[in-house]
């Protein structure tokens, strides 16, 4: 779904676009859970757009001086306008705004006035300049930035899916040098239901050591060993991920089709 979003949109940025009368996208708000490859996203969406990628460290725009903040802001605001089109991306943008709420009592509403002025700036540019924001909390972001003008789509990314997690295995073993076909990955997948991208590589890469510790390449064997052993994030935070499900039901838009599946890691070798 988020796929076929973006793609829609990939040539809104061209003077096709513009003589059509089309209205310049403003940006996406991508919330989930932590290593579902939202940063990635990211990083896709410029590539589909076709425009170059900034990635925005809002912490670093607070600086302890009076007016320097507002200062940074703005001069980061005239950097990325002046570059359009691009894609603006803000990593955890949860972290980087977090603590507005008591802005007034813990410095002086510093955090305050330079949030506003950003939510301010996202809802009357004009320039042809997409921001791309991720969130691993959403119970960190104010109700403002949330609400539909400021983003022109809310989606959550889950776990990966069946099929999302066979493709994975296959990117994961090629992108280490080894031969995809020479694994049996749909088993994999079974046997890693309920694990992250981030983490199936961590899982492999375990594997790859496993197999380099007694000189031999690794095999669905190694693999089946460093899962025995493996505690994955929807383990260790469960209560905290359901509740993101629940808060994105009816509220965001699924990244990627929901596909129902068995439950239990199982795993033959």
């Amino acid at each position: 779904m988020l796929k076929e979003w973006l793609l829609k949109r990939r040539h809104a940025f061209s003077q096709r676009a513009i003589e059509y009368g089309l209205p310049t996208p403003k940006g996406l708000l991508i919330l989930g859970i932590a290593g579902t490859g939202k940063s990635l996203t990211a990083k896709a969406t410029a590539k589909v757009f076709g425009v170059p990628l900034l990635k925005l460290d809002a912490g670093r725009i607070f600086a302890g001086l009076v007016g320097q903040s507002e200062s940074n802001l703005r001069a980061v605001i005239q950097t990325a306008e002046a570059i359009a089109p691009c894609c603006l991306w803000i990593d955890e943008v949860e972290k980087g705004f977090s603590g507005t709420k008591s802005s007034n009592a813990t410095d002086g509403g510093t955090s305050a006035r330079v949030f506003g002025s950003f939510l301010s700036w996202m809802q009357d540019k004009n320039a042809p300049l997409f921001v791309v924001a991720t969130a691993n909390d959403v119970t960190q972001l104010p109700p403002e930035m949330l609400r539909k003008g400021r983003w022109d789509e809310l989606f959550f990314v889950d776990l990966p899916n069946q099929a999302e997690r066979e493709a994975i295995w296959e990117i994961q073993i090629g992108k280490h040098r080894r031969i995809p076909s020479e694994f049996d990955v749909v088993q994999l997948a079974k046997a890693t239901e309920g694990l992250t991208g981030s983490e199936i590589e961590n899982v492999f890469i375990e594997a790859l050591y496993l197999a380099f510790d007694v000189g031999k390449e690794p095999t669905d064997l190694d693999i089946a060993r460093v899962l025995t052993e493996f505690v994955p994030l929807s383990k260790l935070m469960a209560e905290q991920i359901a509740g993101l499900r629940n808060w994105a039901k009816g509220r965001a838009r699924l990244a990627t089709s929901l596909v129902a599946e068995k439950r239990g890691r199982k795993m033959v070798v």
